[in-house]
């Protein structure tokens, strides 16, 4: 079963804030999917996860549009950041190492929607959209990510 908990009213730094709070429970072999349109705050998330992974609030973590994905080094685990927009097909996520990834540390995909069938069925999924000046986020993911949907 899944469990889905909805974030309203968010503020850029409301978003950041959630992203540490989702880094907290984050484990090697874990896969996060961030979904939402251009400017939703998908960009925003994946910044504050990393850098709340590597205890480094000020780490340069650039966009994967145009390299397909980068890797960090984090204290914890490595994660492997993906970005999908570009993927023609699902084919791809062998060639870009994506398993590897998933075994050496944690994954964290934006636009997962690309590739659904390539991605594990465990991960959990954030959903970000603006409305009316404001963000909503919505997480949703089975077993252990209940504990998150509380926070």
């Amino acid at each position: 079963m899944k469990n889905s908990f909805l974030y309203p009213d968010l503020t850029e730094s409301d978003v950041a804030r959630l992203a540490g709070e989702v880094a907290f429970f984050l484990q090697p072999g874990d896969m996060l999917g961030l979904e939402g349109d251009l400017g939703a705050g998908k960009s925003t998330f994946a910044r504050a996860l990393i850098r709340a992974l590597s205890s480094d609030p000020a780490l340069e973590v650039p966009s994967p549009t145009f390299t397909l994905m980068q890797t960090y080094e984090t204290p914890r685990f490595d994660i492997a950041h993906f970005d999908l927009y570009r993927l023609k097909s699902a084919r791809e996520m062998g060639e870009l190492g994506f398993e590897d990834a998933l075994a050496e540390g944690a994954v964290l995909v934006e636009w997962p929607e690309r590739a659904p069938e390539a991605l594990p069925p465990d991960a959990l999924h954030v959903r970000l959209k603006q409305e009316n000046g404001a963000r909503i986020a919505r997480l949703t993911g089975p077993g252990r990510w209940e504990t998150l949907t509380h926070v």
